[in-house]
C-alpha cells in the first residue's frame, strides 16, 4: 500500500462523511427535527457505517472514538443543512421539496460510492485480502449508517425498499477486485466509485427495483 493509495482512502471517507451528514440532515428537516435532532441524524448516518466495519473487523475501539475529525465534519455540515433549511420555513412548498428530494438522493449516492470504497479500503490496509470479506465490508460500510440513519427517522430503510441500494455497493465492490488486478489501486478507487455512483442513480431514474410483494392499495 503506497501513499498515494491511503491518501485516495483519506479523500473518499472525508467526501463521504460529508455527503452522508448531508443526507442525514436532509431527512432530518424533513421530518421537522430540531436542530439535535439534525445533528445526531448527519452524525449517525455519517458514521454509523464505518462503526459497523470496525465491528466486524476487530478494530477496537471504532476510528470514530480514535478520531473526531469526521465527526466535527458531520456536526458542522448538519448544523450548515438545519441553518439553509430553517430560513426557508415553509416546507409544504412542492419545489422545495422536490429540491430536498433529489439533493437527498444525489447526497446518499455519492456517500454509498465513498464509503464502498473505504470499507474495502480498511480491510485491506489490515491485511485482509479475501474476496467475500471485502464485498461485505464495502456494502455494510455503504449502507451501514443509511440504515441507523432511517429507522431512527421511523421510516423503512431504502435497502428494503428502493430502488437498486446494496446492489449498486456490491457491483462496485467485485468492480473493485477485478480491477485492482489491471489498475492502480488508485485508478480500481475510482472506477468503484463511478461503478456505484452511476449504477445508483441509473437505477433512481430508471426506478429499477428488486422483486417484492405489493399490497393491494398501491
Amino acid at each position: 500500500m503506497n501513499g498515494n493509495y491511503l491518501e485516495f482512502n483519506v479523500f473518499f471517507d472525508i467526501i463521504g462523511t460529508i455527503a452522508f451528514a448531508i443526507s442525514g440532515a436532509i431527512l432530518a428537516c424533513k421530518k421537522n427535527m430540531d436542530i439535535l435532532g439534525v445533528i445526531v441524524l448527519g452524525l449517525v448516518t455519517a458514521l454509523g457505517g464505518g462503526f459497523v466495519r470496525d465491528l466486524v473487523l476487530g478494530i477496537n475501539p471504532p476510528n470514530m472514538f480514535q478520531n473526531s475529525t469526521n465527526a466535527l465534519i458531520s456536526t458542522v455540515f448538519s448544523v450548515l443543512v438545519f441553518i439553509f433549511f430553517f430560513t426557508k420555513k415553509n416546507f409544504s412548498n412542492n419545489h422545495l421539496l422536490k429540491l430536498m428530494n433529489r439533493f437527498m438522493i444525489i447526497t446518499d449516492t455519492i456517500g454509498l460510492a465513498s464509503f464502498t470504497i473505504t470499507g474495502m479500503a480498511t480491510a485491506l490496509s489490515l491485511g485482509y485480502h479475501k474476496k467475500f470479506l471485502l464485498i461485505f465490508v464495502g456494502a455494510i460500510t455503504g449502507v451501514g449508517g443509511g440504515m441507523i440513519r432511517d429507522v431512527l427517522a421511523g421510516t423503512i430503510p431504502f435497502i428494503f425498499k428502493e430502488q437498486i441500494y446494496a446492489g449498486a455497493c456490491i457491483l462496485g465492490s467485485i468492480v473493485f477486485i477485478i480491477a485492482r488486478n489491471f489498475f492502480s489501486y488508485e485508478l480500481s478507487m475510482i472506477i468503484c466509485f463511478f461503478t456505484v455512483l452511476v449504477f445508483r442513480l441509473l437505477a433512481v431514474k430508471k426506478n429499477w427495483n428488486l422483486p417484492r410483494i405489493k399490497n393491494q392499495e398501491e
